[in-house]
């Protein structure tokens, strides 16, 4: 039977008894057993787990625990797909009126929001209900604020309306991606904030609240009160999300709002936690077996009623929006990373006020990991290292140890620790419940548990992480406890306390260090760093791996299994001279002017045991850059390539411009083949890189084996399959570089201030400047593919206060007798010029450019291009120009037989474009950056003057760009698009022509024509 055929039998049964269905005696578990249920299974969900999928991989999942206002509830179905949480289908018996009732759109939405679901779904079957969940929940809504459709179930049976609701709520559409797509194409109205940027918007409030209140009462100093402030809010978070999960008894913080003394009942609260969870969160007094002090110094503090009260209050229903028992650990992960930003400082006073950190600041902010890139890194990484291991306390799984060196908010440790719980869960079902069960419990939904002393067990065997910010080490910890007690409740923790006579969480003291992870203790043989002051002390936080972690470098092969993170990308210039010196001496990739990610990428890789996996996301641009060298060769020598991804100039972070990559890295030395993801198409947004990344087959997104020797050396690393890199090599070996035909290659002038050097033509002629030492100048905008550059079309000039036949700048009193007005016009500016600072440090005059180059650049025939291109887009240039240093010029060197034509159709090519792109710097948008140092690597075609038919290939090329010219210089003077259509069938044609011709000269087969035109055509 059909699916619709399906459809319209289980809509005329509902309809039959339509009355019988809606009195209050048909309950909200029949709806679901007799309509919702299969309805669910036409969309394709498999809501009975049918299929025996893995815990991890099911598709649907019954109650999500929740409690709203004090009540026990749940959404009725969490569905999943690639073991992610998608969305939410709240279910409802047909008496209740979905159309118009608020409370149950509401509460689906609060649901949904605070899981940061974009849809989900409110229903009875009888109305079907599709709410935007991405917009926060207030007060005033009504049932129809945020509802994107409702429909009846008369209207399931017509096509246009299933199609609509399958094609975004099917199985297949949703592993297709269909509901990050409509997030990513109904982009969030205005002034609606998403659960994370509404938390982190609420817990910066609390900072400012209590950080002002604990200065003005309490004695402390500026990390006494980062601390005091960072540890209250953490705790309050952990216990409000336990109320909300079933763990502590739900109101018991509210109840805090009834009376005075309001931080001394906190603190009891705090206590019981203690006694309770064996947390370092909570640690107040001293225990046998713990090297770490407990916390004297929040116990002691005053915090005034009103400002706690106010916290308090804005964290229960109906004051708060948020549904903490379904907010994600990661999203509170992005919160806390965003938080930890920022920073308290103390002034005079006891004020206190929250300021930027100052690296964020320069850095532009703070931008956290995208799940989907440390699901990757973590299944390239653990998942490759668990094949073949065994679970359990005495299986080879245990002895995994997982480090991230920059742990931050604990992204990276939280999707391991997931990653981990979940192998052991479903090896544990494989094998038998009955085998397995001291680590294994059925839940009463059917689905399996691992207890929570195996859950700590794991924890505390295999994950380990390092930040130099104490705040960063405390929320990691506390995301990681989060993680151990989700889907726990009360009655379990009682049971284990009961049975074990044991607390419910473990202590990570000795699992999540603070301190510096590339500095160590031997800092200080130099006597001059202890001279430094207690804050450089406290800021460098040198740090002992071997001491920290005694239990992972013992034995014959001492190290981490695994090192996976985002290390900082920060320019080492703004550590200071200091830092660089120290990390320069200790880490042969950190030179010239390295980024702090190089010598995280080399101290990874020296933690790590022989044959352990390194997974990082960091900068590409290392791989095929100058300042890259010594960190490719660093790797080389201390390991080898595994797989890499390149995202190309597609962003994955948001905020500043960064280009990325992943790169899974092994101690080995033995270099393998390399599987690599190479995404060369641009713009792709969040969901296509997932999918991309996923495997899913995406159009510009090529999956290749990188052959191993482009990894041998230190030189440049690029991504090209077996063909696409014997077709490189082949060309580039063959043919000399175009640096070889050159007399001169450079970029135009750089004045270093335009404002005063480029003139527009009006103003030249208003203020009488004379020609010389005024040029036209052509800017980047002015020049284009095959096009002509004509003086009287350029809106700009150039002062040029030199001797154009000699380069030799003219005195002052040469210049004011040559150009008055334009010596006046400098002396009017003066002041402008000689802010130019860097002029101080040179011998040069005032009036100067700052980078003029050899007048030949200007003066003879030349090629010229913008320094950003798409595809080949040199002209041809016969008379003298002016060029600024967004140009390129080039010039060929005298007594070669090839003319400028025959070079010009050569760069402007298909073959040579492939050739260009796959070695210079990407940009956005499918650009990439024209450099003279690169250009001139790209193989030139040499004509052999002597054989007749090889100089006719020559003057072949010549003719064929000269019609180029002509046909754009015809091309710029049509009037009428008729005449433009014409021109631009014939510039197409002729530009085939010169494709077939560079085959021709290059030599290459049918079969790398076809790679090269591919890799042109994304």
């Amino acid at each position: 039977m059909s699916v619709l055929a399906e459809l319209h039998a289980l809509v005329e049964r509902f309809d039959r008894d339509r009355d019988s269905y809606r009195s209050g005696r048909y309950n909200e578990a029949q709806a679901r057993v007799d309509f919702l249920n299969p309805l669910l299974g036409l969309l394709g969900w498999d809501v009975e787990n049918r299929e025996g999928r893995p815990e991890a991989y099911r598709d649907v999942v019954y109650e999500d625990r929740v409690k709203v206002g004090g009540g026990t509830k749940a959404p009725d179905y969490g569905f999943y797909a690639g073991g992610r949480r998608r969305f939410f289908l709240e279910a409802k018996k047909p008496s209740v009126n979905i159309a118009g009732d608020l409370a149950p759109a509401v509460q689906l939405r609060r649901y949904a929001w605070s899981a940061r679901l974009p849809l989900s779904v409110l229903t009875d079957f009888e109305e079907f209900a599709i709410y935007d969940c991405r917009s926060e929940p207030e007060k005033d809504d009504s049932a129809t604020t945020a509802r994107l459709a409702l429909f009846t179930y008369d209207c399931y049976t017509d096509e246009a309306v299933w199609e609509r609701i399958s094609s975004i709520f099917s199985r297949e559409a949703v592993l297709d991606g269909s509901l990050e797509r409509y997030a990513e194409e109904n982009r969030k109205r205005r002034g609606k904030e998403t659960v994370d940027a509404a938390f982190l918007h609420e817990i910066e409030g609390w900072r400012s609240d209590l950080a002002r209140d604990i200065a003005a009462r309490n004695d402390l100093n500026t990390r006494g009160l980062n601390f005091a402030v960072q540890m209250t809010i953490d705790r309050i978070i952990f216990l409000r999300m336990a109320e909300d999960r079933g763990i502590e008894d739900y109101g018991r913080l509210m109840a805090l709002l009834n009376g005075g003394d309001t931080y001394l009942r906190l603190c009891e609260i705090f206590r019981d936690a203690d006694d309770r969870y064996n947390s370092g969160l909570f640690h107040f007094r001293t225990e046998r077996g713990r090297d770490e002090e407990p916390d004297r110094l929040t116990p002691a503090i005053e915090i005034n009623d009103t400002v706690l009260k106010g916290i308090i209050r804005g964290l229960y229903y109906p004051e708060s929006p948020y549904e903490f028992s379904v907010l994600p650990v990661d999203v509170l992960g992005q919160v806390y990373e965003q938080f930890l930003g920022r920073v308290i400082r103390l002034e005079d006073g006891h004020t206190a006020t929250v300021e930027e950190k100052p690296e964020v600041r320069k850095a532009g902010g703070v931008y956290y990991t995208p799940t989907y890139i440390v699901d990757y890194i973590v299944e390239k990484t653990v998942g490759k290292l668990l094949e073949g291991k065994r679970p359990g306390p005495r299986g080879g799984a245990s002895r995994l140890r997982i480090v991230d060196p920059a742990c931050g908010s604990g992204s990276f440790l939280i999707g391991a620790y997931r990653y981990l719980l979940d192998w052991h869960r479903d090896r544990y079902v494989e094998d038998g419940l009955e085998k397995w069960k001291d680590c294994l419990y059925e839940g009463p939904g059917g689905q399996h548990h691992l207890t929570i002393d195996e859950k700590r067990r794991i924890l505390l065997n295999n994950i380990f992480g390092v930040d130099i910010d104490p705040q960063a080490v405390e929320v990691t910890k506390l995301s990681l406890l989060l993680k151990v007690l989700e889907g726990e409740s009360e009655a379990s923790l009682a049971t284990q306390l009961r049975m074990f006579q044991e607390r419910a969480l473990p202590d990570l003291d000795a699992n999540i260090k603070c301190g510096n992870s590339l500095i160590a203790p031997d800092f200080y043989d130099n006597e001059q760093m202890m001279l430094l002051d207690e804050e450089e002390h406290y800021r460098i936080n040198v740090f002992d791996w071997q001491e920290s972690f005694p239990q992972v470098f013992q034995g014959d092969n001492p190290g981490f299994d695994a090192v996976i993170g985002n290390p900082p990308y920060v320019d080492v210039k703004l550590l200071g001279e200091d830092r660089k010196r120290i990390l320069s001496d200790k880490f042969a990739s950190a030179t010239k002017r390295f980024d702090l990610y190089v010598p995280f990428v080399e101290q990874g890789l020296l933690l790590l045991r022989n044959d352990g996996l390194l997974g990082y996301i960091l900068p590409s641009m290392f791989t095929r850059r100058e300042y890259g060298s010594d960190l490719r060769r660093v790797i080389v020598q201390l390991g080898s390539v595994d797989k890499v991804v390149d995202f190309g100039t597609n962003q994955v972070f948001a905020g500043p411009l960064n280009y990325v990559g992943i790169f899974i890295l092994r101690k080995s030395r033995e270099q393998s083949d390399v599987s690599a993801t190479r995404f060369d198409r641009t713009g792709l947004g969040s969901v296509q890189l997932a999918q991309g990344l996923s495997g899913k087959e995406l159009k510009g997104v090529n999956r290749l084996i990188v052959p191993a020797q482009a990894f041998h050396t230190s030189s440049e690393w690029y991504l090209l399959d077996k063909m696409e890199a014997r077709l490189s090599q082949q060309l580039f070996d063959s043919f000399p570089g175009l640096e070889t035909l050159l007399k001169n290659a450079s970029e135009g002038i750089h004045s270093g201030k335009d404002q005063v050097f480029f003139v527009p033509t009006d103003a030249v002629r208003t203020l009488g400047l004379e020609r010389p030492p005024a040029y036209p100048l052509a800017k980047g905008k002015d020049v284009h593919r095959y096009q002509a550059v004509r003086h009287v079309d350029l809106s700009n000039f150039v002062i040029y206060p030199y001797i154009l036949s000699t380069g030799a700048v003219l005195s002052e009193s040469a210049l004011a007798q040559l150009a008055p007005n334009t010596w006046e016009y400098l002396k009017s500016s003066r002041r402008l010029l000689k802010g130019r600072s860097y002029f101080d440090k040179s011998r040069k005059n005032w009036y100067e450019l700052w980078c003029p180059r050899t007048p030949e650049l200007y003066t003879s025939p030349k090629l010229v291009g913008p320094e950003i291109a798409s595809r080949g887009e040199f002209t041809l240039c016969r008379e003298g120009l002016f060029i600024n240093n967004k140009l390129k010029a080039i010039i060929l060197r005298d007594g070669i037989g090839e003319s400028l034509e025959y070079i010009l159709g050569l760069l402007n090519s298909s073959l040579l474009l492939y050739l260009h792109r796959s070695i210079a710097p990407p940009k956005s948008n499918n650009f990439f950056e024209v450099k003279t140092t690169v250009l001139g690597k790209v193989p030139i075609r040499t004509i052999d003057f002597s054989d007749p038919d090889d100089a006719a290939r020559h003057d072949r090329m010549v003719e064929l760009v000269g019609r180029m010219l002509e046909l754009h210089e015809r091309l710029a003077g049509a009037r009428i698009e008729r005449e433009r259509t014409v021109i631009g069938h014939q510039i197409s044609a002729t530009d085939r022509q010169i494709d077939r011709l560079v085959y021709e000269l290059y030599g290459l087969t049918d079969e790398e024509i076809r790679i090269v035109e591919e890799g042109t055509a994304q």
